[in-house]
């Protein structure tokens, strides 16, 4: 069903949308150098790799990335810096950025600006790429029809409290994601899963 969508490792996910999109590339296997769009959530090193950014890279790639990043104008490509609540469109494809933040961690402050994003998808619907948040006042008012959300825990919602955003919001598909390496147990997946309401589609993809 979600074979355009491409779960590498942890949060790096690979987006087929007649134009590649690539959000948070990490451990990227060769050099596939296909990406026409990546998306940066946030500047932890499993989330901002130059490394992995480097393989999937074009010399046209555009990346996004928030505001108050500026890493990425090391790596000489077009960089669009946005804020949560913008909406904005790369290579023809529509995007809104949303907030992505914890609430009584310490790992990612809401003052940081760090992100999530929506791709408005004529094919597709909306895809919401969560980023590394735990369950908000702002994400629990998200629209979408896919949504891929961190289900590892400890520095992210877990697998129990990711799967209830996904059962207020209620998208027609899910995928967790952000659990099984750099966080979170390989078993996580099924934990979300059957905490996520009958009527929403899961789909496992680690």
């Amino acid at each position: 069903m979600l074979d355009f969508i491409t779960i590498n490792e942890h949060s790096s996910i690979r987006i087929d949308e007649g134009k590649i999109i690539y959000s948070d590339p990490y451990n990227i296997s060769g050099a596939p150098q296909d990406a026409d769009i990546i998306l940066i959530t946030h500047s932890h090193f499993d989330h901002y790799s130059p490394d992995d950014i480097r393989r999937v890279m074009k010399s046209d790639t555009v990346i996004v990335c928030p505001s108050s990043m500026t890493e990425p104008q090391e790596l000489g490509l077009t960089v669009k810096q946005v804020n949560a609540g913008k909406s904005f469109e790369v290579s023809g494809i529509k995007f809104e950025a949303v907030p992505a933040y914890n609430i009584g961690k310490p790992f990612h402050p809401k003052s940081n600006g760090w992100l999530g994003y929506i791709i408005d998808s004529p094919e597709h619907g909306r895809i919401y790429i969560a980023g590394d948040t735990d369950v908000t006042p702002d994400n629990k008012h998200i629209k979408c029809d896919i949504a891929l959300v961190p289900a590892g825990g400890k520095f992210t919602a877990d697998a129990v409290e990711a799967a209830g955003l996904v059962n207020t919001i209620r998208p027609r598909y899910t995928v967790p994601i952000h659990y099984g390496t750099v966080a979170g147990a390989p078993s996580d997946g099924e934990r979300f899963r059957k905490a996520v309401d009958s009527g929403i589609e899961v789909e496992i993809k680690l």
